[in-house]
């Protein structure tokens, strides 16, 4: 799945925290000075070719909701980072996560405990 741009990003946030909407809606959600109608439109219609939103037709206007949920995203994209920097192996990044002291040995513990608990 393609990584979302920052401002890809912050479109798709909305429509996760809002719902589905209009283009004139969405533009509303932004602080002044708001991006051009037809700037957001395109960016719109490009998430929409891209899998990540889809619409429904009212009339000559376009309501658009989120195709992916942010969770759903969030584990593609964590799975596109596994593959890309550490050769598909989860071992490597969990190990890597261990030495940089992101995650204790202790919680990793847990997260076994936790996973061996939910089978």
């Amino acid at each position: 799945m393609k990584k979302l741009t920052k401002k890809e990003e912050v479109i798709m946030n909305h429509f996760w925290e809002k719902g589905p909407l209009f283009v004139r809606e969405l533009r509303e959600l932004y602080p002044d000075p708001k991006p051009h109608f037809s700037t957001l439109s395109t960016q719109v219609r490009t998430l929409q070719s891209e899998g990540f939103i889809d619409h429904k037709d009212y009339g000559p206007t376009f309501q658009y909701y989120a195709k992916i949920s942010r969770e759903e995203y969030n584990e593609r994209s964590l799975i596109g980072l596994i593959d890309k920097y550490f050769n598909n192996s989860y071992m490597k990044a969990v190990s890597a996560l261990v030495k940089e002291e992101k995650i204790s040995v202790e919680q990793l513990k847990e997260l076994i405990d936790l996973v061996e608990k939910g089978k």
